[in-house]
């Protein structure tokens, strides 16, 4: 008797913790989207992305694609993110966001490379590092991030030390130790050497001693690709430097001639989130340059610099 009172007993807990967790599911999916109506999942994405109430031919268009089953609630999404209305009259607000984007984009345009040597390159949250994390497209057979050892960063930079990681694209390893000594590499070791958001936190003499290194550290042919603040635009808002870790915020002058002098051809000079004409009358606009998410022309009107430079073919 014991022994069937005691299976009872589990079996009663066991109903009891079956019915709980089926509870909690129903509940999930109670206030998921795909458990909305029609109606209700049509509002609910004009809502959140397009910041208004369905007119009535989109509202119907949407609700009558969506009972027909031509339309999947997913790809209805995909759209409203494609449209014209999204792209266009719905600004982004989050200066962080908007400027991640801006990188991302760039990298996603950046040259293919077999060998890259990523310098100051660590993503805080992620241990494939900022360079896979940004979207870079292509496979690669080695990608080396170096970066500060812990406590040699700012207070701001202290998380992410990572030992490496095995990505979709290739095989990722640490080093570290300064941006500025690369002497544990080889001349012509890499084909690519990208620095985003790194040669801003070195003083200028050592910005040309890092510059000089990539120089030495690429293959003949090989890529310096980089981005970095815009001092020029930067310093419309204000003196002093946008993070307390910057050493110098460049301007496109400055950072081109030092290129140069190093010996790089720059092949592209580009902008990220085009601040607006109104750098022109001194002004610095923030909401232009947050809603202009991208790669510019316009360089010198822009919150950050890009280049893609190559080192020539037979140096």
């Amino acid at each position: 008797m014991t022994g069937r009172h005691t299976l009872s007993a589990v079996g009663r807990r066991a109903a009891r913790q079956m019915r709980s967790v089926t509870l909690r599911a129903r509940r999930r999916r109670a206030g998921s989207f795909e458990a909305l109506s029609d109606d209700d999942a049509v509002r609910l994405a004009f809502s959140m992305l397009l910041r208004r109430e369905p007119d009535e031919a989109g509202g119907a268009h949407y609700r009558s694609q969506l009972r027909s089953g031509s339309l999947t609630r997913a790809a209805m999404v995909e759209l409203l993110l494609s449209s014209t209305e999204f792209r266009h009259s719905v600004p982004f607000t989050d200066l962080v966001a908007s400027m991640h984007l801006s990188r991302s984009a760039f990298v996603r345009g950046l040259p293919r490379a077999r060998n890259i040597l990523d310098i100051g390159g660590t993503d805080q949250s992620d241990e494939q590092g900022a360079f896979v994390s940004l979207g870079y497209p292509y496979r690669f057979e080695r990608l080396t991030i170096v970066d500060l050892p812990p406590d040699d960063r700012h207070a701001l930079y202290r998380r992410g030390v990572w030992r490496g990681a095995a990505t979709r694209l290739g095989p990722v390893e640490y080093a570290y130790h300064s941006m500025v000594d690369l002497s544990a590499y080889g001349d012509a070791s890499f084909d690519l050497v990208y620095s985003g958001q790194s040669i801003e936190h070195v003083t200028e003499a050592e910005g040309t001693a890092a510059i000089a290194e990539a120089f030495r550290v690429l293959e003949p042919g090989g890529w310096f690709c980089l981005d970095t603040p815009n001092g020029a635009v930067w310093r419309l808002q204000g003196p002093e430097p946008i993070n307390p870790d910057h050493k110098i915020e460049y301007t496109h002058g400055e950072l081109s001639a030092k290129l140069a002098a190093a010996g790089f051809a720059v092949l592209e000079a580009k902008g990220l989130n085009f601040a607006g004409e109104a750098v022109d009358d001194g002004t610095f606009d923030q909401t232009a340059a947050v809603a202009n998410i991208g790669v510019y022309t316009d360089i010198e009107r822009c919150l950050h610099l890009a280049y893609i430079c190559r080192k020539p073919a037979d140096r």
